[in-house]
């Protein structure tokens, strides 16, 4: 840990990077993958547990923890790491995704946006710097800009007019950001799938000199060839000696294929929000636990996992949990795969520092491939 924020790229593989973030309130081994607690919490597992399986690094939503319990409470009661009892790094996403994913309750325009409660219909405006207000009330230790993020496909000039009016908010973050020690604001290049409105959203972002720089706008509705593509043209733009984190980023094989292409950081509900719904990630590939063919199966998950939601609890139980709808069924199979992500995550590290990355990626895709146990 250190006073300031610092990032150290301690080896290259091809073009995957291992390296640390360095912060007061801890270090983030890169590639890392940062589990989702949008309003203070990680769904359906206690904080400890996350801790406890390697997460250095968790993430809250401006927008949401605005709503409710509101940022002003937060302050008042010490900040979110204190209320939720989360000693380590949190980052918090300026509310962009939310543009795009609230579009029926939002309005736009230079000046921010204009949300209408999803909980109460209540008018909340948030422009770039109350943004960045909100953020430092939650005492976030890496901030993002407030960013437009237009689904895919769109038409070229709505992206290009959402590319432009993203970095003049990345500017007016950077003012009201001003000078935290110890803390971050990251840049967010947009672009949509346009090669050449992300190079210039790169590149004029690196002009800002930023702590950090994430990539938005990918996987929201384009082919993963695509998101690829994006990251192929935008990685080489941004600063080697500075943390790309690519946002809302993904399946395991999404994070194998980015971190090949120079990513560092990655976030998704994904792990929660398939556990909570029967699906579980394991070495062996996706397993539906809704299906038939696991009701009388007493085999764990993986009997080779040091998880124990994936080594000790057999697929008929978690079948028969799943089905009943009962809640610790999702509990189970969200501790179950955000086991398997940071497991996934420790070994692209360890496969990086021994320079063997492509092989590792190449073993690990095979396995998926060859799928899951036969049925009994």
């Amino acid at each position: 840990m250190t006073e300031t924020f610092q990032f150290k790229l301690h080896k290259t593989d091809g073009k995957a990077r291992r390296g640390e973030v360095s912060m007061p309130r801890g270090t983030i081994r890169t590639p890392a993958f940062m589990p989702v607690g949008t309003v203070g919490t990680v769904k359906a597992m206690y904080l400890d547990q996350v801790k406890d399986l390697g997460a250095d690094i968790i993430l809250g939503n401006t927008y949401h923890l605005m709503l409710r319990p509101g940022a002003e409470r937060v302050a008042r009661l010490g900040g979110l790491h204190g209320l939720i009892r989360w000693q380590g790094p949190i980052l918090t996403d300026s509310g962009g995704f939310q543009v795009m994913s609230l579009a029926g309750l939002r309005k736009l325009d230079e000046q921010g946006v204009t949300f209408k409660s999803h909980v109460d219909g209540a008018l909340f405006h948030m422009s770039p710097e109350r943004s960045i207000e909100i953020q430092g009330l939650l005492d976030s230790d890496i901030q993002m800009q407030l960013d437009e993020c237009v689904a895919l496909p769109a038409e070229p000039k709505e992206i290009e007019r959402a590319m432009e009016m993203s970095l003049r908010w990345a500017e007016r973050c950077k003012v009201a950001f001003g000078d935290q020690p110890g803390k971050a604001m990251f840049g967010i290049v947009q672009g949509g799938d346009i090669p050449n409105l992300r190079e210039r959203s790169a590149e004029a972002l690196k002009g800002l000199d930023l702590k950090g720089y994430a990539v938005g706008g990918l996987a929201v509705g384009e082919p993963q060839e695509v998101m690829l593509r994006m990251l192929d043209i935008t990685c080489p733009i941004m600063p080697v000696d500075k943390p790309r984190y690519l946002m809302g980023v993904g399946t395991p094989d999404d994070i194998l294929r980015s971190v090949a292409e120079g990513i560092d950081m990655f976030d998704c509900v994904m792990p929660t929000r398939s556990g909570r719904h029967g699906l579980a990630f394991t070495r062996h590939g996706r397993i539906n636990l809704r299906n038939a063919r696991h009701a009388e199966d007493m085999r764990p998950l993986d009997e080779q996992s040091s998880c124990p939601a994936t080594r000790d609890y057999s697929r008929a139980y978690l079948h028969h949990l799943i089905r009943s709808n009962e809640s610790l069924g999702g509990m189970l199979l969200s501790w179950n795969n955000l086991a398997y992500y940071q497991e996934l995550m420790a070994g692209i590290r360890l496969a990086i520092e021994e320079g063997r990355f492509a092989d590792f990626m190449a073993e690990t895709q095979e396995t998926w491939r060859r799928g899951d146990l036969p049925p009994v």
